[in-house]
């Protein structure tokens, strides 16, 4: 009996190609049904005319800039897969409300309105990864330094993770509650709708919520309890809802910017019933909703008369105090050193404490052990690495742990070291603090003096791996590479977490005729280059 052979597996490249053909001939058709004149959409952001054709031109310029690889990761496919989902579901909208949808204000009416502004989020993201067409997903650059650390050294070149993997890694450094928080908080990160959270949407999320110390608790304040919040909703919309609190003044909303993502757009009843809508700029919106309480111009949320207190979000937590007890100051003094001076390079006092294992150190030493095996010259590092990738997966994980005890860093908080005066009462936080004993300190100062003793005598460094001694923390190794120039960002086997490139949060064009933006526009064209916003608020 003959066994049937089995089909052959269609490579993923292929199926990929196929998948992103039918988002194209989606596109096209939904464009059809969006271009009706009895449709008769307004010709104000998100304008679905104008940003289907916008996305179609966008996806054949990846295509045409990108090879196999591209399938390969995890981003685009489900990118594509998501895309594919919005399209039916606008798609379904002209099919089952078939008259509804044409009456403005209709319920069918609004949801094409909601999948409007999830195209526009999802074609901005696709322009901020793939710039040009090309992916730099991993070279992203977030805009708040420690969003940009966190995600680096959680999750290192990866553009997209799922929702749990998110929800867990941020817990390390704010805890994320259970249930209807955790379900919120989804909902507003996830701004294209997928159950995953891309490097783009955080980066959204933390510009909107700083500062990053008390970015849920910001969250909390401004997203879940305040009332004067409105998700998903236009600049067109936030009118018509102010405008049945023209007559009292001082009636305020607030929502995500539709055009300019990552900041806020906040509209307001003026004093001669006018509606004004503007963009705060340098301040974060607890601040701006603040002065302009001050200022008489945002007093009541959504009309309602109880305005919330933000002034707590406004107190900044003074940073840890450690007590350096007599025992500790006698001990130092005996070894000419103080407690609160940095093991390390013994010139800076400790101001940083790691998390969880709880030792001290200085900033400047920490910026320069985590960049101490990342930072190493391109010819030095591939002479140390001959076997390329997997000593890059070392060298990133132990960038990544204590200098002292080689525990995973989880973070670090500031600290500031109390020194011991005289006689007086103080608490013995520092033995708890530091995780010091009297031998460990001597340990430690013997080590700092082999090293230097080894720096004066060694006159180049030894490149031979099986002759190097493992990464210590002594000031020699760190001060050699501080200052290091970066690789090549070329070059494959560096890590790609530190090649960071420059960029700024790109912003969705202004209105646009729908004609003219021709799908046949060739890849060159001043529409698929990208034009210039008009400076118009939305």
């Amino acid at each position: 009996m003959a066994i049937p052979l089995r089909p052959a597996r269609i490579p993923r490249w292929i199926s990929g190609h196929r998948s992103l053909d039918k988002a194209l001939e989606g596109l096209t058709k939904l464009q059809h049904l969006v271009n009706q004149p009895r449709l008769g959409l307004r010709n104000s952001p998100p304008h679905l005319p104008f940003l289907l054709p916008q996305t179609h031109q966008h996806l054949r310029l990846i295509r045409e800039q990108n090879g196999t690889q591209l399938w390969e990761g995890e981003y685009f496919q489900v990118y594509l897969a998501n895309l594919l989902e919005k399209i039916k579901q606008a798609i379904r909208l002209f099919k089952r409300e078939k008259e509804e949808i044409f009456q403005e204000g209709s319920a069918a009416r609004r949801n094409l309105t909601k999948l409007s502004l999830i195209f526009s989020h999802m074609v901005a993201e696709l322009q901020a990864l793939f710039p040009g067409g090309k992916d730099q997903g991993s070279l992203y650059q977030l805009s708040k330094p420690e969003a940009q650390s966190f995600w680096r050294e959680t999750w290192a070149g990866r553009s997209l993770v799922s929702w749990v993997e998110f929800r867990e890694g941020l817990s390390r450094f704010h805890h994320v509650d259970p249930g209807p928080m955790a379900i919120a908080l989804r909902s507003t990160i996830d701004l294209a709708c997928n159950g995953h959270i891309s490097i783009f949407e955080f980066d959204i999320f933390t510009r909107l919520f700083q500062p990053w110390s008390t970015l849920l608790k910001n969250w909390t304040y401004l997203a879940v309890t305040h009332p004067g919040y409105m998700a998903f909703l236009t600049y067109d919309e936030v009118k018509a809802r102010l405008q049945a609190y023209s007559s009292k003044p001082g009636s305020y909303i607030f929502r995500l910017s539709c055009t300019r993502l990552g900041q806020w757009a906040i509209g307001y009843v003026t004093e001669d019933g006018s509606i004004l809508q503007t963009i705060p700029q340098n301040k974060p919106l607890f601040q701006a909703l603040i002065d302009g309480h001050k200022e008489g111009y945002y007093l009541y949320p959504d009309g309602k008369n109880m305005n919330p207190d933000l002034s707590e979000l406004t107190e900044v937590s003074p940073p840890n105090r450690i007590r350096v007890s007599q025992e500790q100051y006698e001990l130092y003094c005996q070894v000419g050193s103080t407690f609160q001076l940095c093991k390390i390079c013994a010139e800076n006092d400790k101001d940083v404490r790691i998390q969880p294992c709880g030792h001290l150190l200085c900033r400047s030493c920490l910026d320069a052990w985590q960049d101490t095996h990342l930072a190493l010259p391109q010819s030095r590092w591939l002479a140390a690495n001959p076997n390329g990738a997997p000593a890059a997966s070392r060298q990133l994980a132990e960038a990544h742990t204590c200098p002292f005890c080689r525990r995973e860093i989880w973070g670090h908080e500031e600290i500031v070291i109390d020194p011991f005066k005289g006689n007086s009462c103080l608490e013995d936080e520092g033995d708890e603090g530091d995780l010091e004993d009297v031998e460990d300190v001597l340990q430690q100062l013997a080590t700092m003096r082999r090293a230097k003793e080894m720096e004066n005598a060694i006159s180049s460094p030894c490149l031979d791996p099986e002759l190097q001694t493992p990464p210590l923390p002594p000031r020699v190794s760190l001060q050699q590479q501080k200052n290091a120039p970066l690789p090549n960002p070329d070059y494959q086997g560096a890590p790609s977490a530190h090649w960071i490139y420059q960029r700024p949060l790109p912003s969705l064009p202004g209105d646009c005729p729908p004609s003219s933006v021709p799908w046949d526009a060739p890849a060159t064209s001043p529409f698929h280059r990208g034009q210039q916003e008009p400076q118009q608020l939305s």
